[in-house]
């Protein structure tokens, strides 16, 4: 039986989704240690810290530095509220993402499959709806954080305040969804009960 065009543009998305999730994870632990480059004054701390290591002789290349100075980072970030707000931010929004990647990963499985109107699509769109919905919120109290803290509208013009309205609308359509496949796999399981 040959696969239909929905089953075949599956695949290819879930290798999509994979790649970003695992992209995602990788990233994860670097969070803290990029967020630590950025508060010491972004690639211009990296490069002094990579041109002095390179002045030795056995000198590790730049991407094992770059790793090094994100383990060191690693602790040293939770000192300053600052920092230590903006990496756990980070990091809480790439765990939702994770979670919403794994939630597609798992609605692809099913269209390819050739069973795409059940209920554990529904469900999984519905844990989507929620991560969104929370990355959404965490945003926008952030963003009013930094409105009030700073006293500028600059925390305005960030990804924060884009973050708001992209996973509003990720909620949204998710939850749409959701009652779409719901109901369908209602329909469904009545017709198949009916023949």
């Amino acid at each position: 039986m040959e696969k239909s065009d929905a089953a075949k543009l599956a695949k290819i998305l879930n290798i999509l989704v994979l790649i970003a999730f695992v992209c995602n994870l990788v990233a994860l632990p670097l969070v803290p240690g990029l967020v630590g480059i950025a508060s010491e004054g972004g690639l211009r701390y990296f490069s002094d810290f990579v041109s002095q290591d390179n002045a030795s002789a056995g000198a590790p290349t730049a991407v094992t530095l770059f790793f090094m100075v994100c383990w060191q980072f690693l602790w040293r970030i939770w000192r300053t509220p600052h920092t230590a707000a903006i990496a756990a931010f980070l990091m809480f929004c790439g765990v939702c993402t994770a979670i919403i990647l794994w939630q597609a990963k798992r609605v692809l499985g099913t269209i390819r499959k050739g069973n795409p109107f059940c209920r554990d699509n529904a469900r999984s769109l519905k844990r989507a709806a929620v991560c969104c919905l929370v990355v959404a919120l965490v945003a926008l109290v952030r963003t009013v954080w930094a409105v009030v803290f700073y006293r500028s509208v600059i925390p305005l013009f960030t990804y924060n305040t884009l973050f708001v309205p992209l996973f509003l609308m990720g909620f949204l359509l998710c939850m749409v969804m959701s009652a779409l496949f719901r109901q369908a796999a209602e329909l469904k399981e009545e017709n198949d009960l009916t023949i």
